[in-house]
């Protein structure tokens, strides 16, 4: 299949916003039209040009009570996006998460501005080789973010087992922080609603919340695991 095209998939918010849904939780189609301010004809019509694209792929499961089987979405891709807009230069690249992680990386970069066009010529691609080394180290760190952020869906569930609570944080790890009205937005409950749901995430996972600014608290979290280095395999 063909490179889809994401800036057209990226370009409409409805689309974006159905897309950040779908990294939280796999939702069947009556979930996320409730999740977005369009009418569900619209989220169908959507939902069927990013399938088309390739980001998306469908399927059918029975649920829990008698009824129809219902049709649920999730994203069909693994990539990160890096795109550079200047006056000089316009350049884009997709990488596939999916490839072995780089260990280590070494970046070298040139001391002296070059004078002749030669120079400038060699220089310019000198730079380009190490920008894909730059790239393979984005791609090792994006790939363990990836893997880390589904196995803390996935413990969150099974211990915990509140999805409103899994989603406030997924939106804030994901985006370093987030305002009470984002949440209230993003979510479909009242803002006071945002506040109980994040005090009562903020018994298993602590949070700092000052100003309707919910973020993570390091520091708490930190000493809640002792002062250990966390992330280690």
């Amino acid at each position: 299949m063909a490179e889809p095209d994401i800036f057209y998939i990226l370009g409409n918010r409805v689309r974006r916003d159905l897309l950040s849904h779908l990294t939280c939780t796999e939702c069947y189609f009556s979930f996320l039209s409730s999740k977005v301010s369009v009418s569900s004809t619209a989220v169908a019509k959507h939902l069927k040009i990013m399938e088309r694209e390739g980001i998306l792929k469908s399927y059918e499961r029975e649920g829990p009570f008698i009824g129809p089987a219902r049709k649920y979405y999730d994203i069909a891709i693994a990539k990160t996006y890096v795109v550079t807009i200047t006056p000089n230069v316009f350049w884009y690249r997709g990488i596939d998460l999916g490839e072995e992680p780089v260990k280590e990386i070494h970046i070298k970069l040139p001391e002296k501005e070059p004078k002749k066009l030669e120079e400038m010529i060699l220089t310019f691609l000198t730079l380009s080789d190490e920008l894909e080394k730059v790239l393979k180290a984005l791609q090792s760190i994006e790939s363990r973010r990836d893997r880390l952020m589904a196995m803390i869906k996935d413990t969150y569930l099974k211990e915990i087992g509140d999805m409103t609570q899994l989603a406030i944080l997924h939106y804030v790890l994901l985006n370093g922080s987030a305002t009470v009205e984002e949440l209230s937005d993003r979510l479909n409950l009242k803002e006071r609603e945002v506040l109980q749901k994040a005090s009562e995430l903020d018994r298993f996972v602590p949070l700092r919340i000052k100003d309707s600014i919910i973020t993570i608290d390091n520091e708490r979290l930190r000493a809640k695991l002792g002062g250990g280095n966390a992330g280690e395999d």
